[in-house]
């Protein structure tokens, strides 16, 4: 199978293990990845099946690459992926999940291994042109994510005029809003960029926000938050997270991090990110970069015009 494989090698799924002894049971099984799919760049399927996308290829790069460990994704909804990890359905969570205190409480993560922004996706076509002609209106997210908490924060900023609808997937939420169900998608800028690509009629909305207060290179378009994405571990695993820490910092300081990157994204992975991997930086007549990053760069996924 190639690197994009559902399953690398052919190897089974190994009988069910209690939980009590799955952390040191699983050191020489199959690594269970639990993923929300489709979240296309992240995790999707193309027309004959095959997953793709960033997540799937870090997940290789780590997993195959440097840990020589075998692996699966296994296909969750978000909203329960928590639950589904502490009960022992898969040993890890890999699905542009953001690092937030609340989530902490539950699980440990990763170093990040990528920046994100929360934005607005709106019709060409609409009446949106800015975040305060929401007021009144119905936005669209995707359930458990951090695009539909910010949602909520827009709410309570609107003093509670704003409707909230949450769809199990996030394909569900752009269809309201091609249908005429909802003003606006909140949601990953990555996905919602993606989007933007293949669908001529929805755009992004434009302005200031927090990723301008961050950086001083920052996109033109709205950011309500600044995030990053981590692996979730069960908090009875860390030696397996450093483990895994470990590995992805040599995928980053090999260079392979920012291949796949560039793959999916355009230009090169932000600074943060890469001194993770202790990437290394050189000065130039334009100020200190770090492989091609500038330090006060968003990063290329979040300063151009897809990610």
């Amino acid at each position: 199978m190639d690197r994009r494989s559902f399953v690398r090698g052919s190897a089974g799924i190994a009988g069910t293990v209690a939980l009590g002894g799955l952390a040191s049971a699983q050191d020489d099984e199959v690594i269970r990845i639990g993923s929300d799919i489709p979240y296309n760049p992240f995790e999707y399927r193309t027309e004959d099946g095959t997953l793709v996308g960033f997540d799937v290829d870090v997940a290789e790069a780590v997993f195959a690459g440097q840990m020589d460990r075998e692996y699966e994704f296994v296909q969750t909804g978000f909203d329960t992926i928590i639950p589904s990890l502490n009960n022992g359905n898969f040993r890890i969570i890999m699905s542009a999940m953001t690092i937030n205190d609340e989530r902490a409480q539950q699980v440990d993560f990763s170093e990040p291994y990528f920046l994100a922004f929360q934005t607005v996706a709106v019709l060409e076509s609409g009446d949106v042109s800015s975040l305060d002609d929401l007021r009144g209106q119905t936005v669209a997210v995707q359930k458990g994510t951090t695009g539909e908490a910010a949602a909520e924060e827009l709410q309570s900023e609107f003093d509670g005029d704003l409707s909230i609808d949450s769809y199990d997937q996030i394909p569900g939420a752009f269809n309201a809003l091609l249908n005429g169900q909802a003003a606006a998608v909140i949601n990953d800028n990555a996905v919602n960029l993606q989007y933007t690509d293949e669908q001529d009629e929805v755009v992004m909305l434009e302005g200031e926000g927090e990723a301008a207060d961050a950086f001083e290179s920052a996109p033109d378009y709205l950011t309500l938050t600044v995030e990053e994405y981590g692996i979730a571990f069960r908090q009875d695993d860390d030696e397996f997270r450093q483990q895994v820490d470990e590995a992805l910092a040599a995928v980053i300081e090999s260079g392979r991090y920012a291949e796949i990157y560039r793959e999916y994204f355009p230009g090169d992975p932000p600074r943060s990110i890469l001194e993770r991997g202790g990437g290394t930086t050189t000065e130039t007549d334009a100020g200190t970069e770090t492989d091609g990053a500038d330090e006060t760069d968003a990063g290329g996924a979040t300063t151009t015009e897809s990610a």
